[in-house]
């Protein structure tokens, strides 16, 4: 695959920057990852948006069930759904006013980096938000 991810310290400045992330596919139960890591996220200071249509609240935020349903400016969408899914996604998020695409750790694909890369936006793919915030501190 031919996916280039910006540098641990271009990482940590993008995180120093951002407020609001938008969790695609937040599951509400806590024995989740995506549960964990955004708990790690909003307990570090982060906004976190749960974006899913099977739940009503996680972390004490209402869900929403698209992207599209999200109010105001996204800093990241961070994606926990299968890589099968991720150009879905990516269609969704060029409809939206959100700076970085980032796929958690474990997924990634060509096509959806490639449209997202052509398009000017910042693409992280195959890395977990919560180390990368802990090593970038």
């Amino acid at each position: 695959m031919n996916i280039e991810i910006p540098s641990r310290e271009e990482i940590g400045k993008i995180l120093k920057k951002s407020k609001r992330i938008a969790v695609v596919g937040l599951s509400d139960n806590p024995a989740r990852t995506s549960y964990m890591v955004s708990k790690a996220m909003q307990d570090a200071g982060y906004e976190i948006i749960p974006v899913n249509p099977t739940v009503d609240e996680v972390l004490g935020v209402k869900a929403v069930p698209t992207l599209k349903e999200v109010e105001g400016h996204i800093d990241i969408v961070n994606v926990f759904r299968r890589s099968e899914h991720l150009f879905g996604v990516a269609e969704e998020f060029l409809q939206i006013d959100a700076d970085v695409y980032w796929a958690q750790l474990g997924l990634a694909d060509e096509k959806t980096y490639e449209l997202l890369k052509e398009k000017g936006y910042t693409v992280i793919m195959d890395r977990c938000i919560k180390v990368e915030h802990a090593l970038t501190k």
